[in-house]
């Protein structure tokens, strides 16, 4: 019997209703499988857990969560109880780096029976691979003076190691799917890091000759991503483009609610990372109208990394095939509840 431990953090608002759904949905998995078995521990931090304790995990947080294979997380924030830059800065970000989750996957695809918002996106599927740990996120810099002479110095930071990691990667994955890589760029606006980004590409792409390559600058790219995204396969990008992009791909699918995501640890030392891109989404909570394909998609990636393959692939087409009947939430165009959806995506992977 395989057995697969997941620490469960629900989170935040939505979170705390689509986590819970997913886990039915991966018992049901196991069960079709039948020599895979998930262990549950679920942690209750996040914004509530902040308001009693002043930190958003415990002090042993992330010893516990080491513990697992993987962390299957839900959502963080709700701004009207606790300040975005604290719950991110306690609970996502501190898992991304200290857990070394230094590369994020996200793909974008036509997804069946959920209407894009392009007047005729062809059949897209994109990867997007992004580097998780620096760049443009990097917390170095600092203010200083006081009035209209303040300033403010933010530092991009790039390692060749974690630049290069991120492009081995998605020439890794290309290797599986269409064989071509994007390298999201903007070297000719940004004077040191991208001309560098730019060189470790060209470095990477002479190791993988049979993957073709092409380097797009970021503006360009993004409106591409709008008009013409059936012509990307993988894209690799730094933190910052990586993050926009995926909102793109998120929109043109259709719906944030439905994008997932996987912050990945490459090095053995640390559990990955599993997590919808939706957010926590307080404008709808209690109403049981959140989109649960994001989560679950998010599980079907967690099965991938974890060499169930097959019974992701399960999982995906049987959540098509559901949302491709009418099954949908309102968020993208439908009448039907979180309850509703997931009870079809059960209904049809037991038969």
């Amino acid at each position: 019997m395989k057995k697969i431990k997941l620490a469960v953090i629900p989170g935040d608002g939505i979170g705390r209703e689509v986590v819970p759904a997913s886990l039915k949905v991966l018992d049901r998995i196991a069960g079709l499988h039948g020599g895979l078995k998930f262990e549950y521990e679920h942690f209750d931090y996040g914004c509530d857990y902040y308001l009693k304790h002043g930190d958003m995990m415990a002090e042993d947080g992330m010893e516990r969560l080491g513990q697992s294979d993987s962390v299957f997380l839900g959502a963080v924030g709700d701004a009207s109880k606790v300040p975005d830059h604290i719950s991110l800065w306690g609970l996502l970000l501190k898992i991304r780096r200290e857990f070394q989750l230094e590369i994020n996957v996200r793909p974008a695809k036509v997804f069946g029976g959920i209407k894009s918002p392009l007047a005729n996106p062809e059949d897209f599927d994109i990867m997007v691979v992004r580097e998780n740990s620096e760049g443009e996120y990097s917390s170095v810099g600092g203010r200083m003076f006081q009035g209209d002479d303040e300033i403010a110095i933010q530092n991009n930071v790039f390692s060749k190691r974690a630049t290069k990691q991120a492009m081995e990667h998605a020439f890794e994955l290309a290797k599986s799917r269409s064989g071509h890589v994007t390298s999201a760029t903007k070297s000719n606006g940004i004077f040191h890091s991208m001309p560098f980004w730019d060189e470790v590409f060209r470095e990477t792409a002479a190791g993988h000759q049979r993957i073709e390559t092409t380097s797009t600058h970021i503006d360009a790219l993004a409106a591409s991503f709008v008009t013409h995204p059936e012509r990307y396969d993988v894209v690799v990008a730094s933190n910052l483009f990586g993050d926009i992009l995926t909102d793109v791909g998120a929109a043109i699918m259709g719906s944030i609610g439905i994008a997932p995501s996987a912050n990945l640890n490459l090095n053995g030392k640390h559990p990955s990372m599993f997590e919808p891109v939706h957010g926590s989404a307080p404008d709808i909570v209690g109403k049981g109208i959140a989109n649960p394909i994001g989560q679950l998609w998010t599980a079907k990636m967690l099965l991938d990394h974890h060499g169930e393959e097959e019974m992701g692939s399960l999982l995906l087409d049987t959540m098509e095939s559901v949302t491709a009947d009418g099954f949908l939430t309102p968020d993208v165009g439908g009448c039907h509840t979180m309850d509703e959806v997931v009870q079809q995506i059960l209904s049809r992977l037991q038969k």
